[in-house]
Formats: C-alpha cells, sequence, structure tokens
C-alpha cells in the first residue's frame, strides 16, 4: 500500500466515528515501534516531523524510514505529515519530497515566533491550499495560538512557538473565526486552540474546564461540520512514566497532561487528529533509564534500545484503542493522490459552513 492522503482518513475516521492519533518521529526506533504497534492493532498510522526533527534527523533520512515502513507493512495506510511548516515554501519544499500532507502554521509569521495577522493566516494558508489540492495533498492550518490558559503563554517546541504574554482571546479560538477562515482557505484540516501547549509541563494541575476548554470543540465543529479539527500538544503524560522516570535517576517535575477522556469527548466532537510526541519520548526514556541501571555493564546501543522500542509500542496501541482506530486499517481502501486531486477539483471535498 502506498502512501495514503490524510484527508482520506481522517474523512473515514468521521465516518466512522473514532479518532487518530499523529505521532511525531525523530528515529528508527519510534517508525518500528508506531509500526509495530499498529499491525498488532490493525490501525492506520499518521507519522509526522517537525522542522525539529527534520534538522535532527536529515528530511530524506526521514522519508527514506517512512518509506521503509509502508514496504515492509503493505497492508497498513500510512500517511506522512509535515508539522507546523512556517511558510508556504517550506511546505511546498515537504510536498516535493514526497510528503502527503502538510500543515501550513499561519497563525505565527514565518518567524515561527510572532502572532501573525488574521489576514496573514489566512493568504498564505490559503495559497498552500491551492498548490496542495491540485495534486491531492491535504492541508492542515492552523487558527488561535497554542499556549497555557495557566500562564497565559504561548508555547516553544523546537524554536516554534509564540513569544510573550497572550490574551485569552488569542489562546482560544473563535468560533466565527473558524468558520470564516474555513469558508475562505478551504483547508482540510483545522489546528484549533484550546488550551493545550506543546511538551511534557502542560498543566500543574489536572485540567478543568477553566484552563482545557473543551466545551469550545463542539461549538467549532457544529459551524464547520466536516472540517476535521485536530488537537495538537495532546500527550496524557501519564503518570507512571513520570514515576518510573524519577526512580531510575530522571528529574521531572510535577506535571500532568490531557486526560484520555478529555480526547474521547474531543473525538466525539470532530477531533479526528490527535497530536503525540511526548507520551513516546517518557516512555523511551523511562525504558532506557530503567535497563542501564539494571545493566551497568551494557554499552551496545541495541541493548537499550529494544526496551525503548517496546515501552513506545505499548504507549502507541494503548492510544490506538483508546481513540477508536483499532481494527480500522483493513477496512480502508488507498485512494491514489491523482483520484483526490480529481475529488478537489469536482467539489465533492468541499468544506461545509454552517
Amino acid at each position: 500500500m502506498a502512501l495514503v492522503s490524510l484527508r482520506q482518513l481522517l474523512d473515514h475516521a468521521a465516518e466512522n466515528g473514532y479518532g487518530l492519533p499523529a505521532f511525531n518521529v525523530n528515529n528508527l526506533e519510534q517508525v518500528t515501534a508506531i509500526m509495530e504497534a499498529a499491525n498488532e492493532a490493525d490501525s492506520p498510522v499518521i507519522m509526522q516531523a517537525s522542522a525539529g526533527a527534520r534538522k535532527y534527523a536529515g528530511e530524506s533520512f526521514l522519508r527514506h524510514l517512512i518509506s521503509a515502513a509502508v514496504e515492509a507493512y503493505p497492508h497498513i495506510p500510512v500517511v506522512m505529515h509535515q508539522d507546523h511548516g512556517q511558510s508556504p515554501a517550506v511546505c511546498m519544499a515537504a510536498i516535493k519530497s514526497g510528503f502527503t500532507s502538510v500543515m501550513m502554521d499561519g497563525s505565527l509569521e514565518a518567524d515561527g515566533k510572532t502572532v501573525a495577522s488574521y489576514e496573514y493566516n489566512v493568504d498564505v494558508s490559503r495559497e498552500v491550499v491551492k498548490f496542495s489540492h491540485s495534486i491531492g495533498v491535504t492541508v492542515e492550518a492552523e487558527l488561535g495560538v497554542l499556549g497555557s490558559l495557566e500562564t497565559m503563554q504561548g508555547d516553544k517546541e523546537d524554536g516554534h512557538g509564540a513569544d510573550g504574554k497572550m490574551t485569552r482571546e488569542q489562546l482560544l479560538t473563535d468560533v466565527e473565526q473558524a468558520a470564516d477562515f474555513v469558508k475562505a482557505t478551504q483547508c482540510d484540516a483545522l489546528a484549533i486552540a484550546i488550551g493545550t501547549s506543546h511538551g511534557a509541563y502542560k498543566f500543574t494541575k489536572k485540567p478543568t474546564g477553566d484552563i482545557l476548554a473543551i466545551e469550545r470543540i463542539k461549538e467549532i465543529h457544529t459551524r464547520i461540520p466536516n472540517t476535521h479539527l485536530v488537537m495538537h500538544g495532546s500527550s496524557s503524560v501519564p503518570q507512571e512514566l513520570l514515576a518510573e522516570i524519577r526512580e531510575f535517576g530522571g528529574d521531572m517535575k510535577e506535571t500532568y497532561g490531557v486526560p484520555v477522556e478529555e480526547i474521547q469527548e474531543g473525538i466525539k466532537n470532530g477531533v479526528r487528529k490527535i497530536n503525540i510526541d511526548t507520551d513516546i519520548r517518557l516512555a523511551m526514556t523511562g525504558a532506557i533509564r530503567r535497563y542501564l541501571f539494571e545493566n551497568p555493564s551494557k554499552f551496545d546501543p541495541r541493548d537499550y534500545l529494544k526496551p525503548a522500542r517496546e515501552a513506545a509500542k505499548k504507549v502507541c496501541i494503548a492510544r490506538f484503542n483508546a481513540f477508536g482506530c483499532a481494527g480500522q486499517a483493513s477496512k480502508i481502501k488507498p485512494i491514489p493522490l491523482e483520484k483526490m486531486a480529481e475529488l478537489y477539483k469536482s467539489g465533492k471535498l468541499a468544506q461545509i459552513v454552517k
């Protein structure tokens, strides 16, 4: 099975009432863990590469890793998604490299730090949509600024994120603006700001409605029912993974993530893509720390990366099951990008705004 478009997977998810974790990948161990988990769970896969991942591993290395995954697991539908493209040029370069889905993050200017105007966001997102849809590639856009409703600050991940204090209005996606944005851009998926943030340190307490605005998802979905909503920064930061890291020498401060049950509530109300990175990092780090503590004479990376891979795989299987996508891969017949381009051109994939 060749790489498939994100739009196809998200449409299938919407039709069948489930969500899909989108796992960030940086190396071989993460890719193999995700694919082994998907194979066991019979789940479709979204693997995504951030700017930091592309800088760390090299875009061609990541591309070939994912191509190898497709070759090794031909029965699993796989999307290769570019996360947080900071300009149309970045998105177009990713498409030319073989990505079947891109994110144009116009919520910030091209420096990845300055909060952009709404007009700028519309313009750059619409430009990427026009180019991408002509060749069948999916586009995710972002409206609102990711950040904490506790601290009222934007977040930073791999150097990407808003600087300084934000207003509550900036940190929450406006419902009417979301409807206008989708009508103007025709993006396939929309990342919305509801109080989540990247990294391990999301909340200082288990989040409640004042700092995690799940209700906003319902309001937005009502206006743009076939635009697939995306939750960024949605690792759950399991307390047992933090405890394992601490037990074997790590210094993790108290922190909380997005509860799985809150994500499940989001899925019931139009969330189809859920971005996860930190949970895999925590699982792998804990497993490596434990292994080296228990086996101090070991030095072969293969020895400690095997349990790290198994720990990551366990997280992936748990998310596939929790989000309802387990058992769905075998039900999906891949649509070539050329056919997706025809569907876009015909208007059959046009976004509905109520």
